[in-house]
């Protein structure tokens, strides 16, 4: 792009700051113009738990940016303004700000970056007081004070997947009866198989979570303010419930203007362009490329967010850029427990059509003569058996084995198979592995 361009981005969290910052730092000849509906900017939303369970004590430290910083790069930044509506047309935004006063900016190039909202479920008292959702930082301000209250004995927290599972140790940290209400028979279904899910419930319910798996809410009880919450199968004294059943993308500004997936996710191109020219979808409110599926997908990390970003940024500054596509990589430590995963689980890739096989292997993470910090650790990798090629991989340990599934987050970008693990090059040293690691052992015991 030889002439300087007007580049408008609407919503300025990990998605819209990564965007922002590849344009601002790298291309300065350009104008950037940026519009959030929010009063912060760049929340680490995955620390929510951590710092409701008071497992932190300084929350500046769950932010990265803000108005003055990217307003010191040049960026003319709109907070607390809402857009209300895109003349694609005639190439201009149109925003309210939280005065009531209409402001507009025309664009050369639109980038959207609106995110995600929470899934309210049609139920009974849905909208009582002390119902809560968890997705912004004044979330997690509201319910981190609502514990601190003695009138909040017991809480319910309804969905098991990541949010959820976190937020039910954040609450029993806080020394609060908790009740984990879940539809699926077990925690983390659309992430990891029951080989993983089973330890993980039996921590839960160790340490205190009272699981109610294979039950749905019907109603919330209670007048104004809950007083319970009753399921198909009973009812439950509750005094605060935190619905987290997953989000939906944030699409409405758009509606009918851009092509998007079956749950609304505008769908992009590698260069994060929409169905528009010069309109860019970036973070939770866009698909992704899946590699283990080989096509698009609703994949909702900041992770992602934030490389879709970066994407988006460089290709509206005039830099041609294709995305690499993403596997999904995610992970979670609970009460010490880490799981971690990428690709696609065993359901999970026979759901998508694939003749998937899994191999799978448990032992120490070192040698047995290291009595310290030696952990098990358990691995499942999970292929297509007519081509052998890895679609996901799982592992999970008191160990910290985080590190091991960058590995597989490499070999399905990469299209490796099965058997390129076998005699893969991998070190040896006591006070890190063993010879004959889970890695190999799994490979080497593939079908």
């Amino acid at each position: 792009m030889s002439n300087i361009a007007k580049i408008v981005l609407i919503g300025a969290n990990h998605a819209g700051t990564a965007a922002a910052n590849t344009i601002l730092d790298n291309y300065p000849r350009h104008g950037v113009v940026i519009f959030d509906s929010n009063n912060n900017i760049s929340y680490l939303g995955c620390g929510t738990a951590l710092y409701i369970g008071g497992q932190i004590d300084d929350t500046k430290g769950l932010f990265y940016s803000s108005k003055e910083i990217l307003e010191g790069k040049k960026a003319k930044v709109y907070m607390e303004t809402s857009v209300e509506h895109i003349d694609f047309a005639q190439k201009k935004v149109f925003a309210k700000d939280s005065a009531g006063r209409e402001l507009s900016e025309s664009y050369d190039k639109l980038i959207i970056a609106s995110g995600s909202l929470p899934i309210r479920p049609k139920i009974k008292g849905i909208d009582k007081t002390n119902v809560e959702y968890v997705k912004l930082f004044q979330d997690g301000q509201k319910i981190y004070q609502l514990l601190a209250s003695p009138d909040i004995k017991r809480v319910a927290v309804v969905g098991a997947g990541y949010i959820g599972v976190e937020l039910a140790e954040a609450v029993r940290r806080r020394k609060k009866e908790v009740l984990l209400f879940e539809a699926a028979g077990r925690s983390l279904a659309s992430y990891y198989d029951d080989w993983f899910t089973g330890e993980m419930d039996k921590i839960l319910s160790g340490n205190g979570v009272e699981l109610h798996f294979g039950e749905l809410v019907s109603e919330i009880k209670g007048g104004e303010k809950v007083t319970g919450i009753d399921t198909d199968k009973g009812s439950y004294q509750v005094d605060l419930v935190v619905m987290a059943i997953g989000f939906r993308p944030n699409t409405g500004l758009a509606a009918g203007e851009l092509e998007t997936l079956a749950n609304g996710a505008y769908k992009v191109d590698l260069h994060q362009e929409t169905s528009k020219s010069g309109v860019y979808a970036i973070g939770d409110c866009a698909a992704v490329y899946s590699n283990a599926l080989e096509d698009s997908a609703y994949i909702a990390l900041a992770t992602n967010a934030v490389r879709s970003g970066i994407v988006a940024g460089h290709n509206a500054a005039g830099t041609p850029l294709e995305s690499a596509g993403v596997q999904g990589s995610n992970g979670i430590c609970i009460w010490g427990y880490n799981m971690v995963s990428t690709g696609l689980n065993l359901a999970a890739a026979e759901k998508a059509g694939f003749s998937a096989q899994y191999t799978q292997f448990e032992d120490l993470q070192k040698p047995a003569f290291i009595k310290e910090n030696n952990y098990p650790v358990k691995i499942r990798i999970v292929y297509d058996k007519k081509t052998r090629r890895i679609l996901g991989a799982q592992m999970a340990s008191y160990q910290d084995i985080s590190m091991g599934i960058h590995l597989f987050s490499l070999a399905i970008e990469e299209k490796l198979t099965i058997d390129k693990l076998k005699l893969l090059d991998i070190f040896f040293l006591p006070h890190f592995n063993q010879p004959y690691n889970y890695i190999t052992m799994a490979a080497l015991s593939a079908k």
